[in-house]
């Protein structure tokens, strides 16, 4: 990863936003060219779609503002 943080920044987010938009295009295509998929599919898929979200929020929005409560107000 060292060449990446080497880039200049706007290289840094054009690359991190075409990556971006590569991986939801491939997610998109698994829809788009197929004809149906089982109940059981769908379900294990709309499961590790809301563990993904969970996991994102707590990573980006609950441990640092945890982190900051803990530094500005101490341990309770």
């Amino acid at each position: 990863m060292g060449w990446f943080y080497e880039m200049h920044p706007i290289r840094q987010a054009l690359l991190a936003t075409l990556g971006t938009w590569f991986v939801t295009a491939m997610g998109a295509a698994l829809v788009l060219f197929s004809k149906k998929f089982s109940q059981k599919c769908l379900d294990a898929l709309l499961g590790m779609a809301a563990g993904v979200m969970i996991a994102a929020s707590f990573w980006s929005l609950l441990a640092p503002a945890i982190d900051m409560s803990v530094k500005c107000y101490g341990e309770t």
